[in-house]
This record gives structure tokens, C-alpha cells and sequence, in this order.
């Protein structure tokens, strides 16, 4: 429905029998609607599309729009949705499937949390019980009580992760830094948000605070970023810790495997990882879940066989008691301790981060049913053997296996590690994707490996740095104790900043009383920060390499993000006027040829800059101009059926249109079908829509449609911005660094945007301008 003040609206609309519907809708108000859109006065779009519940029955009846832009996306299962399912097939068939992709990490973890919690030895045997004890608890408080009670919950349409609760914060307060954000972004059916009908007047104040402060809004943007950093980092230490933890097991079946022969096969492993993500994972997708649930059965085995024979006394660990008395008797030490009692938690954001493939009860069922068990299981068996064998826990697990186990259980170990660093390195791709559609990251190549699968995404450029990343990390470091030194600080740190995100949806969004905050805040948050305090003890011996990860890819996300909305606001300042459409339209020095012409840009809000520049060089015009803006939402997933929005700019003889085509973060975007003959169909149906259904209008349409087909068959011409970004006369040293430097040398070592929007390079006319930012 379009609207006064030149806004754009969605596509065409049919009726069930085929006609187009008028556009001229009476509103229950009285006012009527024209579709023709009134000229631009005024740099913002308002939009007062109808509620389609306040619209005439008769009218509304049997509607449905069409759109042929995301078909294969309207196929991939589960991208409109199993995440309200309530079918309990589906559910227990989707928490089998998610044992295999979202606990590989935190189920291989037994490998080496009492070694890296024991560095210097047990000095107490009821150290022992102590560590259990925080084992126990830490897990139970955070990934049980936090994560699968409370954190999922705050999903963004069943996606998680940190952008997810960024975005949804974006949508309910006006705190997003999205330069291109319209007013009919809202109209979105998954835009708005299910929330609580009471009023609260903490929740009011903080909604306003952030709104009104710059300074919140950039925070809210960057702790975002940090903790997409993190998590990214730690897609460079999990398989390193994982294959280094499984392939030391070595060592117990023969005494020439040697540490650096460890690292050698370690290595050659993780090289071959990552060589062999470039065919995706949906081929091996549906054997991870059988592995792991193997794997949760031998620790579980093991644990209950260990608790049995040597000390089930450890079940008092229960007792807090133990936890009191061990900081007692370690002071200091056992704070430092705590670096490595965390590790019993890595992977814990990977259940958010993932939960876009699964739905919360699925989830809840996998981790409640299966992995909390056995992992707490195979700590106590662990602990239990550690009572009679205090002086071996540097090699807890593998020395703890049965005898006719060890190789059994090493061969699903290295499996596991393998599956976990898998599941990791995938949820990085799937992070960098949402980044890339928020405008947070530089421009690269995202291979889609699956057409059944949505979130399998591969990342060329990514995927090597990460492999460089892995490789030097595990030669250089050797150990898993060492490693787990940085490992803990990206673990904890991600989850501390989603706990900062989760307050502000509690007090902002979920309107929840002010007192059940502060416990959380009392009882989880502190306990978060406890962690974080002890894991920067050991910031100088490996804890620095997170930070360095982190601090490499903030540059790289902050000058992109700074760039890419300074670039918007020129283009926004200098648009095109009406009034210089209508003197280019009626200029006799202007040649009108034949054929069609597509501009890319990303201006979502008018004509861009280029179209001036272009016209005074080459003073030509193409019989039919469309100029294409496709943005990205901050939402998970836009519906193929309101991809799309229109315009018609005045004066209707130059055959301009603007078209704006949306995605949320995590859709996949068509590449079975050629874009451009998709932007034709939808403009078809735009155009016939656009005059209504009377028959003097029906005929204007139908020209309408033979002019743009025979401009079509005469030749398409695909025009790019090659934009020179450059700092204006005066600026700072910072600024200049940051343009002139910084940014482009990313531009132009990564992707360009004739390759984002897929232009065929036969039909590919590049135009060259200058921004002075």
C-alpha cells in the first residue's frame, strides 16, 4: 500500500481469481489511499498502511501477495518456522539433532578441566570435592538456570546470539545506528514484538535514557560487536583445545608419542578440518548427533563405573560446604583455580548462538534429558578416581578409562573434538553472516552449502584466517593448560556481555519486576565476573590472545560500521531532488536510447548521487531506469511475500523506479534464479497493480508492461558506484587514517558490491565518483 509523501510500498496483491486488486482502499476513517505515489517533499518516509485487521472483510478475504525473489528460502525447512511448533515429533526429533551440533564443546570439556584446575597438584584430597562442588554448581547456575531458563528465551523469531538480542532491542527502542531504517520496515510481520501489556515506570525511564543518549546507543552497538568478536575468537581456540585434549590420550598407548609429535598430528588434523569446509556439513550433519550421543554415553558409563569402585562418598560435594572450606584452605590459589572450573561451561553460548536450527523445548529436552546428566556424571566419576589417584591429574581422563576402553573411547574423542570444533567454526560463518547484514563487517564471499539446510554458510576468506589462527595457536602454546589460559577469558567474557544485553531486555522489553533483576544480577552476574576477575590473573600467560583476536576484528567491524554510515549519510545529504528529476527529464541535451538500466545502491531513501554524476558525463538515458537498494533488517527473517517495495518517481514519462529489497540477517539470499529476471516479474506486477483494475487504467498499465518487456529484451546495462571514499579537507588525523587508509585498503582486498548483488560482469558498467566524508 503506498502513501502520501512519497513512501514506498510492498508489491503486487491479487485477488483469488487472478485479478489486481484497486489500490484506491477506503479506511475505516473514511480517508482514501492512492497508490500513486505525491512528489517528495521531505527526506523521511511515513507510512499509514492499514492494519490489515481494520480492513473490510470483503476486501481482506482470501488476499496473498506474490514474490518469487526468496523461493528457494520458502523452501528450506524451518525457515518460516519449526521454532512454535507444537508437535513432539518434531521437538524430540529436533533435540536428538541438536545434541550433536550444540554440546560438542561443552561435552568434550571433561578432557581437561581438573588439569587445567590442578596445575600446581592436589594439595588436599578434599580439594577434590571442592572443585566438584564448583563444578557442579557452576554448571547447574549458569548453563541450566541462565542459559536454557531465562537466555533463550530473549530469541529474536527462534534466532539467537548476540545480534539477535541487538536487533531486538533495535526494534522495540529507537537505539539502532541503521542510517537506512524506513517506517515501513515496521509493517514487517515479525518486525514487532510479543510483549507484555502492563506498564512499568523503571521500564519507561531506562526506554527513554537510551533513546535519548548517543552515547547509549554507540555502547549498545559496540558491546554487541565485542561479543561477536569473542565468540569469533573463540572459533580460533576450541579446536585447538579440542584436538590438542583428544589426541594427547596418545600418550597412554605408548610412551614415544612425544608432545611434539601431539602437536604435529594435531595440527594435521585441524588443517584437514578446515580444508574440508568448503563442501558444507549437511552430508555429515545428521551422523553428529549419534557421535556425541555415543560419546555422552561412554563418559556417563565411565563416570558411574569410577564413582562406583573408588569413592562414592563424592556425592556430599552437593554440599556448598566443600566450596567454603576450599577457598579456606587455597586462598589466592584457589581463586586463580577458577580459570580452569570455568572451562566446565565452554560452549555454553553456542546453545543461543544455535538455537536458530532448533526451537527452546528442543533444547531444554537435550540438555535437561542428556547432557546435564552426563556430563555432571562423568565430573563425579572423575572426581571419585582423582580420590585414589590424586598424584595423576594431569592426565585425569584417559588415566581414569578402564583399560578395554582407551581405544573405544580415544577414537570417539577425536571424533568429538573434531564435532565440536565443527559446530564452532560453523556458528563463526553463521556470526560473521549477521554481521556482514548489519553493516558491521567488511564485504566477503558467503557460500551457502546447502539447500536444505538454512544457517550451513562457508566463508572463504574466514575460513582461512581461522585455520592460520588455529595452527599457530596450537604449535606455539603445545598444551591444553595453556591454551585454556585464553580459552577461559573469550568463555566468560561472551557470556558476561550477554548478561548485560539480557538485564536491558529484561528492564526495556520484558517489564520485569525490578526485584527479580537485582537477584539475577546478585546471583549470576556476580558470579560471571567472578570468573572473568580470575581467568585476567592469567591474562599474561595466554589470556592476551582473545583480546588480541578481538581487538583486530573491533577495528576492523568499527571502521566498516563508521564508514558505511558516514557513506549513507553523504548520499542521503546529496540525493537527487525532484526538481533535478524534472529538469533531466525535460533536458534536450539528454539522448533517450533504447534498453534498460539497473543502478545499485545502497540508499534506501531517494535517488542516489551517481545518477547526477552519471547523467552529466554521459548525457544518455535508457528507456526504463530502476534503481535498486537491497538492505538488510534487524530481524532474523523477512517473508518472501514482503521482500519487496516499490515506487514510481514523477514524472511518470521518465520510467524511473526505485525498489528496496529487504532481508533479515540469517535469510539465505536466491541463487537459483537469475536477480535480475526476478526484478522484472515483481516490477510486471508492480506496474499493473500501480493503475488499478478500471479498463483506461488497465490499458495505460498493460503499455506500461510492453514498454518495460521490450526495454528489457533490448539490452539490460547493470550500473555500479565505484565510490573513492575519502576524508574532506580539514579532518582529523584519526579520521584520515581511518578513510583514506583503513577503509579502503579493506575495500579493496575484499569483495565489491557488483559481487554482493550478483551482476553478471558481461553486463556490468562501473561509475566512478568521489565521497569527501
Amino acid at each position: 500500500m503506498s502513501t502520501p509523501g512519497g513512501s514506498i510500498r510492498n508489491s503486487t496483491v491479487s485477488t483469488p481469481i487472478g485479478s489486481k486488486r484497486n489500490s484506491n482502499v477506503s479506511t475505516p476513517s473514511g480517508s482514501r489511499r492512492n497508490s500513486n505515489f505525491e512528489e517528495e517533499n521531505s527526506d523521511h518516509i511515513h507510512s499509514e498502511r492499514t492494519p490489515d485487521h481494520l480492513l473490510p472483510e470483503s476486501e481482506f478475504s482470501g488476499l496473498k501477495r506474490h514474490d518469487s525473489l526468496d523461493i528457494e528460502a520458502a523452501k528450506i525447512g524451518g525457515h518460516h518456522g519449526h521454532h512454535n511448533t507444537k508437535d513432539w515429533g518434531v521437538i524430540l526429533r529436533l533435540a536428538f539433532q541438536s545434541i550433536g551440533v550444540v554440546y560438542g564443546d561443552i561435552g568434550t570439556s571433561p578432557l581437561y578441566v581438573y588439569s587445567s584446575t590442578f596445575t600446581k597438584g592436589i594439595k588436599h584430597e578434599d580439594d577434590i570435592l571442592g572443585v566438584l562442588s564448583l563444578i557442579f554448581y557452576t554448571i547447574t547456575l549458569i548453563p541450566v538456570i541462565k542459559y536454557v531458563t531465562i537466555v533463550l528465551h530473549a530469541n529474536d523469531n527462534g534466532d539467537g546470539g548476540t545480534f539477535a538480542l541487538y536487533s531486538k532491542l533495535c526494534r522495540y527502542a529507537k537505539v539502532g545506528l541503521i542510517p537506512s531504517e524506513q517506517p515501513e520496515d515496521r509493517e514487517v510481520s515479525n518486525f514487532q514484538l510479543e510483549l507484555p501489556s502492563k506498564r512499568n515506570t523503571i521500564s519507561s525511564k531506562v526506554k527513554n535514557n537510551l533513546e535519548q543518549s548517543g552515547f547509549a546507543k554507540f555502547a549498545l552497538l559496540f558491546v554487541a560487536m565485542l561479543g561477536t568478536s569473542m565468540v569469533i575468537g573463540d572459533g580460533i581456540l576450541t579446536p585447538s583445545i579440542s584436538v590438542l585434549s583428544a589426541v594427547s590420550g596418545l600418550k597412554e598407548a605408548t610412551d614415544s608419542m612425544t608432545e611434539g609429535r601431539i602437536v604435529i598430528i594435531s595440527v594435521i588434523i585441524l588443517i584437514i578440518l578446515f580444508m574440508v569446509q568448503r563442501f558444507g556439513t549437511d552430508k555429515v550433519g545428521y551422523g553428529f548427533a549419534p557421535i556425541i550421543s555415543v560419546w555422552f554415553s561412554l563418559i556417563a558409563g565411565i563416570g558411574v563405573y569410577n564413582f562406583i569402585k573408588y569413592d562414592p562418598s563424592v556425592a556430599k560435594a552437593i554440599n556448598p560446604k566443600y566450596i567454603v572450606d576450599y577457598f579456606k584452605r587455597n586462598g589466592k590459589d584457589g581463586w586463580i583455580s577458577l580459570g580452569g572450573v570455568v572451562l566446565a561451561i565452554t560452549g555454553t553460548e553456542a546453545m543461543f548462538a544455535d538455537l536458530g536450527h532448533f526451537t527452546v523445548k528442543s533444547i531444554q529436552i537435550s540438555m535437561g534429558c542428556v547432557v546435564y546428566p552426563a556430563i555432571i556424571t562423568a565430573y563425579s566419576g572423575q572426581a571419585a578416581w582423582l580420590r585414589k589417584h590424586s598424584e595423576l591429574v594431569e592426565d585425569t581422563f584417559y588415566k581414569s578409562l578402564p583399560n578395554a576402553l582407551y581405544w573405544p573411547v580415544f577414537v570417539v574423542a577425536v571424533m568429538a573434538a573434531i564435532i565440536a570444533s565443527q559446530a564452532m567454526i560453523s556458528g563463526t560463518f553463521s556470526i560473521i553472516k549477521q554481521s556482514l547484514s548489519l553493516g558491521c563487517f567488511p564485504r566477503v564471499q558467503v557460500v551457502h552449502t546447502s539447500a536444505k539446510y538454512e544457517g550451513q554458510v562457508y566463508i572463504p576468506e574466514m575460513n582461512y584466517l581461522l585455520m592460520i589462527g588455529c595452527v599457530l595457536v596450537t604449535a606455539s602454546f603445545k598444551t591444553t593448560a595453556k591454551i585454556g589460559n585464553a580459552y577461559g577469558i573469550a568463555v566468560i567474557f561472551a557470556e558476561t556481555l550477554t548478561s548485560g544485553f539480557l538485564v536491558v531486555i529484561m528492564l526495556v522489553i520484558w517489564k520485569t519486576n525490578i526485584l527479580l533483576v537485582i537477584l539475577y544480577v546478585l546471583v549470576i552476574s556476580s558470579t560471571e565476573y567472578l570468573y572473568l576477575s580470575a581467568v585476567f590473573y592469567k591474562f599474561a600467560k595466554g589470556g592476551y590472545l582473545p583480546f588480541t583476536f578481538a581487538l583486530v576484528l573491533m577495528f576492523i567491524m568499527c571502521t566498516w560500521n563508521y564508514v558505511y554510515r558516514a557513506k549513507y549519510n553523504y548520499e542521503l545529504d546529496h540525493k537527487v531532488s525532484q526538481e533535478a528529476i524534472k529538469n533531466i527529464a525535460t533536458d534536450p541535451n539528454i539522448t533517450h536510447m533504447g534498453g534498460l538500466a539497473i543502478f545499485y545502491s545502497e540508499l534506501a531513501h531517494g535517488i542516489p548521487p551517481i545518477f547526477k554524476h552519471y547523467v552529466n558525463n554521459v548525457p544518455a538515458l535508457h528507456s526504463v531506469i530502476v534503481f535498486v537498494s537491497i538492505k538488510s533488517l534487524p530481524v532474523s527473517r523477512v517473508a518472501p511475500e514482503e521482500r519487496f517495495l516499490f515506487r514510481r518517481v514523477k514524472p511518470n514519462e521518465m520510467y524511473v523506479f526505485r525498489c528496496v529489497v529487504r532481508y533479515g540477517y540469517t535469510d539465505v539470499r536466491n541463487e537459483k534464479e537469475s536477480f535480475e529476471k526476478i526484478l522484472i516479474e515483481r516490477l510486471k506486477d508492480f506496474i499493473a497493480f500501480d493503475y488499478g483494475t478500471e479498463p483506461q487504467q488497465g490499458r495505460i498499465a498493460d503499455e506500461d508492461v510492453v514498454k518495460l518487456d521490450k526495454a528489457w529484451r533490448s539490452g539490460v546495462v547493470h550500473l555500479v558506484g565505484e565510490h573513492e571514499i575519502v576524508s574532506r579537507d580539514g579532518s582529523s588525523l584519526g579520521k584520515r587514517f581511518l578513510i583514506n587508509y583503513a577503509y579502503n585498503f579493506m575495500k579493496k582486498n575484499l569483495r565489491q558490491s557488483y559481487s554482493v548483488f550478483d551482476v553478471p560482469h558481461k553486463k556490468l558498467l562501473k561509475v566512478g565518483m568521489t565521497y569527501e566524508l
